[in-house]
């Protein structure tokens, strides 16, 4: 299962670093992996991963990828980090708050 989040267009990208506290905040332990083709936060001790789109260290949107068979509570974990931020959900029906 996949979950958009996304920032409004009129507010501030949050930074990596931002992100990757509001994910501590929430009793994760994020990794940040850099790569040529994108940027994906590990969660030490889960396979759901997070496809995070930055420019020079700045954050608009990501794509939760949840591994099958995660519990919820990572799940209601994640959401309430990015809604920490300000952060919005995105699906076929539009934009909704987190």
């Amino acid at each position: 299962m996949e979950t958009r989040v996304h920032l409004p267009e009129f507010e501030t990208p949050s930074s990596i670093t931002e992100v990757l506290a509001a994910l501590k905040n929430q009793k994760l332990n994020p990794k940040h992996d850099k790569k040529d083709w994108g940027d994906w936060i590990h969660l030490q001790g889960y396979q759901t991963v997070i496809s995070i789109e930055s420019m020079r260290g700045l954050a608009k949107s990501a794509t939760l990828e949840f591994a099958e068979g995660e519990d919820d509570a990572l799940e209601a974990s994640l959401i309430a980090a990015f809604r920490s931020l300000g952060w919005y959900g995105m699906d076929e029906d539009g934009e909704y708050p987190l």
